[in-house]
């Protein structure tokens, strides 16, 4: 399908049906949006998608990506409306229906992006991980413990590590997140990765900051960090 962008009319029809679903509203997605010339505008390009689903994080930043490049369309954190009309077009994916025909979108920012906003820009269910994924786009498999997640639930690791700006750019912390945390043989977290418990995502943050008072974090690679982390996170560097 040809993408366009959401305009600030169609951008808050699609985030007024959000909050109608929250309430226990309809569950339709309003699908007109998307060729409504009333809720859209031009995009500039030839984009074009296709209705489907993703096993990840990963799956969908790359397709994005690779899309994106075929285009000509780099520069696009930004551009809300065109997040907004994607979300919308692939809500099957980014807030699938239960059994019982139940949606539940969560908050507004995971579907309608706030890129000035950077406590809750990284919460965005496709913009957040391709922000990832193009930021560490030499080498997107070191982000992996950031994009191994389903799409529709990022996880706490994502909320601890995503939310920190000096982290989610830094590719050495990134590639030792992704040591520490991701299973080699499943390709999914680790039991333990998120929480409270002592090694988790959330303690990590804890001796990175640490460390960035004595250390050049991003002078240094994931293995250089894994040998000099404290004991508590043994378990998961077995």
């Amino acid at each position: 399908m040809k993408v366009v962008r959401l305009n600030e009319s169609g951008i808050a029809n699609f985030a007024g049906w959000i909050e109608t679903v929250k309430a226990g509203g309809a569950i339709q997605a309003p699908l007109s949006l998307l060729t409504d010339p009333a809720a859209t505008e031009p995009l500039g390009v030839e984009l074009e998608v296709e209705a489907r689903t993703f096993a990840n994080r990963f799956e969908a930043a790359e397709y994005l990506h690779t899309r994106f490049t075929a285009a000509g369309l780099t520069d696009v954190e930004r551009d809300r409306g065109l997040w907004a009309w994607l979300s919308l077009f692939y809500f099957g994916a980014v807030c699938p229906a239960s059994k019982g025909g139940v949606r539940k979108p969560g908050a507004l920012a995971r579907h309608v992006s706030e890129p000035g906003n950077f406590q809750r820009y990284y919460r965005h269910l496709l913009a957040g991980p391709y922000r990832i994924y193009r930021a560490h786009r030499e080498n997107p498999k070191r982000a992996f413990a950031l994009l191994c997640q389903p799409l529709e639930a990022p996880g706490d690791v994502v909320e601890q590590l995503a939310s920190r700006q000096e982290v989610v750019t830094n590719p050495g912390i990134l590639a030792l997140a992704t040591k520490l945390y991701v299973d080699t043989t499943t390709h999914r977290l680790k039991r333990g990765a998120g929480g409270k418990s002592s090694g988790s995502a959330r303690r990590l943050t804890d001796v990175i900051e640490q460390f960035d008072l004595t250390w050049d974090l991003y002078a240094s690679t994931g293995d250089e960090l894994a040998a000099v982390m404290p004991k508590e996170f043994a378990k998961f560097l077995k």
